[in-house]
């Protein structure tokens, strides 16, 4: 039940207003002046949600009233109702925090109405409030986690993308972060952003691969009503969505050119046009772009325009597979169990050596994300109080699974290949006999090569012991030297 506190000289409006306001279902306390109502405001325990008050009263009007609740009672709206009403009059009292001026006389159901009102809107002021603390508190937990602190990684590479995010953070240049699929970009993203002065703004991200063209300039520039079947309503775009904040866009790199050119005047000239408008709105928001793709080589092929690519590429981020920095492989791992661990309610301790050994050997070519996917299955199929092996996914267990190419650069001027692959087989077969300390059988079981073949290619390639460690006595100084198969047959 609401409370209502009425502070009110003249006897017979206060009997009315009390009478009324109480069939309304409010409960009714009435003084007969403005110092037993604040009395009335300091001594309370439940507290009032709206005081009533006549401005012209003896000794405390209604406004020092209204000032004085300020002090004690903040969350009271406060009614003001005079008979001797003018501009100025009803100015001072808004100002001073009032809700309504009401002007005597007044009918009855315009005060109930005033009533009303006044509790609605402070109801609808206190959710907000409560939806701007959580928003804060939100914004705070958001911060601390993508914290570039809290960001995992303990490799050298890491600790750079670290220390380059606490230097560009604060600036408002752009930036592009490129890397395979998984490697965390869009953590990246936010990190930047919840880093720089823009944290408590917006931080909006789209995948532009993920939408066709039509719908992607819809979705960034916004769109009127009418402008195309279903466009049954205005819309604001996401730059307008990101005003003040950061906008991402991932995979800038499968945008179509025709796109691009309208990116590139939006970063230039900080302003959009929503489809089927013709008035321009003025954007300001920070541009964050990813992309697994070459841009360069896209751009030296003409399937990415030059210009844009400068105008994003001014601060670039590469971040490394995860294959690239193995040393990071147990923290993210430890990270993600804390994590799956605490969602399921799970007593796990943590990773078994082998089971670490086994994360720690295999390529990822999912990278990050294909590391928390795994944890996040292992820690569901546990049964016991630490993950071993039997919860890996097969192919880790075994080492397969698909492997990702070596990246492959080709020289404009070409290369003769067939010197090529001798110089790669030389190198190998150098590595094969110091891991097996010159023993020719063993490293010939290394590279899966037969005895034959390989004692023919290290006397070709001149392998010494310094080179290839010492050499394995000849099993049969009187043997005619073998070739490699399909080279012919032994004298």
């Amino acid at each position: 039940m609401n409370r209502i506190l009425i502070a009110e000289d003249e006897q017979s409006l206060r009997d009315v207003l009390s009478l009324m306001l109480r069939r309304e279902g409010y409960e009714v306390v009435a003084t007969e002046s403005g110092e037993a109502a604040l009395q009335a405001l300091q001594q309370t325990s439940t507290g009032f949600d709206v005081l009533i008050s006549d401005i012209s009263m003896p000794k405390m009007d209604g406004l020092e009233l209204l000032r004085e609740s300020r002090v004690c009672a903040a969350d009271t709206a406060v009614v003001l109702m005079t008979a001797f009403g003018s501009k100025d009059t009803a100015i001072e009292a808004l100002n001073a925090g009032a809700s309504y001026y009401v002007e005597k006389p007044f009918d009855l159901d315009e005060m109930k109405v005033v009533v009303r009102r006044t509790i609605e809107q402070k109801r609808i002021e206190h959710e907000n409030e409560d939806l701007r603390v959580e928003n804060r508190d939100l914004r705070a937990e958001l911060k601390d986690r993508y914290h570039f602190d809290g960001l995992v990684g303990r490799s050298t590479k890491m600790r750079g993308i670290f220390q380059l995010i606490e230097r560009v953070a604060t600036t408002g240049s752009t930036i592009m972060i490129s890397g395979e699929s998984g490697t965390g970009k869009e953590l990246i993203a936010r990190a930047i952003h919840y880093n720089s002065g823009r944290g408590d703004k917006p931080f909006v991200s789209i995948n532009c691969g993920a939408l066709p063209n039509e719908l992607l300039e819809s979705e960034l520039f916004g769109h009127i009503k009418g402008a195309f079947t279903g466009a049954t309503s205005n819309k604001k775009g996401l730059f307008e969505v990101a005003q003040d904040g950061t906008i991402f866009l991932d995979e800038i790199g499968e945008t179509s050119t025709a796109m691009q050119i309208k990116l590139l005047r939006v970063l230039q000239e900080k302003r959009i046009r929503p489809v089927g408008g013709t008035e321009e709105t003025e954007v300001n928001a920070r541009v964050i772009t990813a992309t697994n793709q070459d841009l360069e080589q896209m751009v030296n092929e003409k399937l990415f325009r030059e210009d844009l690519y400068y105008r994003i590429n001014v601060i670039p981020i590469r971040m490394p597979a995860l294959r690239e920095k193995p040393e990071d492989i147990q923290p993210l791992a430890e990270n993600f169990l804390d994590k799956y661990r605490d969602l399921v309610g799970k007593p796990i301790d943590g990773i078994s050596k082998d089971a670490m050994e086994m994360l720690e050997g295999y390529h990822w070519p999912g990278n990050v994300r294909q590391l928390e996917n795994v944890i996040e299955r292992a820690v569901a199929l546990e049964a016991g109080d630490t993950i071993g092996v039997e919860s890996l996914p097969a192919e880790i267990r075994s080492g397969s699974g698909p492997r990702r190419l070596v990246e492959v650069i080709l020289p404009e001027a070409g290369i003769d290949l067939d010197s090529h692959l001798e110089d790669q087989r030389r190198l190998y077969m150098v590595e094969a006999m110091n891991r097996s300390g010159g023993v020719q059988t063993h490293a010939a079981e290394l590279l899966g090569m037969t005895f034959r073949s390989f004692r023919y290619f290290a006397k070709k390639y001149g392998l010494t012991s310094r080179e290839g460690g010492s050499r394995e006595r000849e099993l049969n100084a009187d043997a005619v030297e073998p070739v490699p198969e399909g080279q012919g047959s032994e004298a």
